[in-house]
């Protein structure tokens, strides 16, 4: 090996490995442990404040969850918010500080995402008081909640729709927009949809809200109010910020509800932030791209990084480099990104890569080590499975990856499985199967995915340079190593993964690691230190997507 150089091995599950190697499975050994004792020395607060009481940076981990998909705690198969509230140690014992829940409308589709009743909870996840102790559970943990929003359409059970067809005095007259002065034919739905079939075989109407009238506008604020700040409700029950689904500024770009950033979103956002200037939104934006518009225009605090997302899946070093740079060329000052590899609309990403270990780890690693607010699709740290359908048309199609969270290695109580009885979804399903993770496993492996998901979020507790610092990609030699530095001040961290499933070695340059050249890289895993060679450069050596993590000492 040249001079200068250093082998960083991942650590697969249940390898012996070398001695090397075994040094650097120690701290997946302990990460259980380690994060949990994080969590309680430095919780995350409540709506706002992003500092510790010393100064240092408050990190930040989403975790998404399909809230009927996730814990079912009064056994009738359905996920609900008490099966949540019952897990929030486990949670916080990963490392999250945020949840992110699906909508909780009362709705006929399974992922609630169309609603009968905006104001209504769906009496499967349980109350408003159940809510409300979520909240109060969460906020006792100095935990966070989102709340994910889809108010642009309604079902055709809604009291809106119902009052208003064929009655132009109703009024909800202008509330859902129609195409004639009598109201007798409802405009499209999302997308040019206006019958959803669902995966039990019902259909259900689907019609668009009218965006541009002033009664929608004040009623949809007054219910974002309430679930922000209830009026007259004592006690810190109140969520911390909203996820505005399919947000767009035309939509979807008909040219029929345009300018929908100032006429609707703004009035609705400038009134929550009067009532709290903590409160924040994270919007995704309808298009999935850098979301430079939404950030700007549209008013809002995040989005999500889906070509981020897109690239981290293709490993390809060509296309992860320019998705990392331009998402942060496009990032206006004072706003974020929102990483993630997987959510409820996309594959899981242990299916994008056949569920190799390796590849999970890289996965893992880039979700939370590259610039960004981490997020977790709930089952991600285990490895859950699932590939997006596309030949039915039905919301059947993302089942397989909303599946029931695997809490033990057979189905027993907890396992929010509501959709058994559904036939070929249940069928062609990965615990019907026999899915190979679970809660259960996952936790008696050292060296298992969800230990690894553990260690690195511990891992950013300890280096704020991860958590709060700035970002640089670090060019490299190697056609598939994708390397980056975080700094803050003279903290530096560089990271490498190599993309490819064969041994690669990357030379970098020290002065591209740090201004003036660090001196040294230490391993944080192994603690192997790799000195600068002759030639002046950090030769790392990669075997077949691995990742390496090292302290740079000596540069400032």
């Amino acid at each position: 090996m040249k001079e200068g150089a250093s082998m960083h091995t991942p650590i697969p599950p249940g390898n012996s490995g070398s001695g090397i190697e075994r040094r650097a499975r120690a701290p997946w050994r302990a990460a259980a442990a380690l994060a949990v004792a994080l969590a309680a020395l430095g919780p995350a607060i409540p709506r706002g404040a992003a500092a510790a009481g010393d100064g240092a940076p408050r990190d930040e981990i989403f975790y998404q969850i399909f809230v009927r998909s996730f814990r079912d705690s009064n056994g009738d198969r359905n996920g609900d918010l008490k099966g949540i509230e019952d897990e929030l140690g486990y949670l916080q014992g990963l490392g999250i500080t945020t949840l992110l829940l699906t909508p909780l409308y009362d709705s006929p589709f399974y992922h609630s995402y169309f609603a009968n009743d905006f104001a209504k909870i769906d009496p499967a996840y349980g109350t408003e008081g159940d809510f409300r102790h979520l909240v109060r559970a969460l906020h006792a943990r100095r935990m966070k909640i989102f709340l994910d929003e889809e108010v642009q359409y309604v079902t055709t059970a809604h009291e809106w729709y119902k009052d208003s067809l064929n009655n132009p005095k109703s009024r909800f007259s202008h509330f859902i927009v129609y195409d004639d002065s009598a109201n007798a034919k409802p405009d499209l739905g999302i997308w040019g949809i206006i019958e959803l079939p669902s995966y039990d075989g019902s259909k259900y109407g689907i019609a668009s809200v009218n965006l541009h009238d002033p009664g929608v506008v004040e009623y949809q604020a007054k219910l974002f109010e309430h679930w922000m700040e209830p009026v007259g409700r004592a006690g810190d029950d109140g969520v911390d910020g909203f996820r505005i689904d399919h947000m767009m500024d035309d939509l979807d770009n008909r040219r029929r509800m345009t300018d929908l950033f100032s006429r609707f979103w703004a009035p609705i956002f400038a009134k929550l932030r009067a009532d709290d200037p903590r409160v924040r939104i994270l919007a995704e934006q309808a298009d999935w791209g850098y979301g430079d518009d939404w950030l700007r225009r549209g008013g809002v605090d995040m989005v999500f990084a889906f070509p981020i997302r897109m690239a981290i899946v293709s490993f390809d070093k060509g296309k992860l480099s320019e998705a990392v740079s331009r998402t942060w060329e496009k990032t206006p000052p004072g706003k974020q990104q929102v990483v993630f590899i997987e959510n409820h609309d996309t594959s899981r990403f242990a299916s994008e890569v056949c569920a190799d270990p390796r590849k999970e780890r890289v996965g893992a690693a880039l979700n939370l080590l590259l610039k960004g607010i981490p997020l977790i699709y709930y089952g991600q740290e285990l490895g859950m499975e699932g590939f997006k359908a596309s030949d039915r048309n039905s919301d059947a199609n993302d089942i397989a990856q909303r599946e029931a969270f695997p809490w033990t290695a057979t189905l027993g109580p907890g396992i929010a499985v509501w959709y058994k009885d559904s036939g070929p979804w249940w069928n062609l399903s990965a615990l019907a199967r026999g899915a190979s993770v679970s809660l259960d496993r996952e936790s008696a492996l050292p060296d298992s995915l969800l230990n690894y998901y553990k260690w690195l979020i511990a891992l950013r507790e300890g280096h704020p340079e991860l958590v709060s610092g700035d970002q640089a990609l670090v060019p490299n030699d190697s056609p598939s190593v994708f390397s980056f530095v975080r700094f803050d001040g003279a903290r530096r961290m560089l990271v490498a993964v190599n993309l490819s499933a064969d041994q690669a070695a990357a030379h970098v340059k020290a002065a591209d690691v740090a201004p003036n050249g660090g001196a040294s890289l230490r391993s944080v895993t192994s603690g192997d230190v790799t000195p600068r060679g002759a030639d002046g450069a950090f030769a790392v050596v990669l075997p077949g997507y691995g990742v390496c993590i090292d302290e740079v000492s000596g540069g400032n």
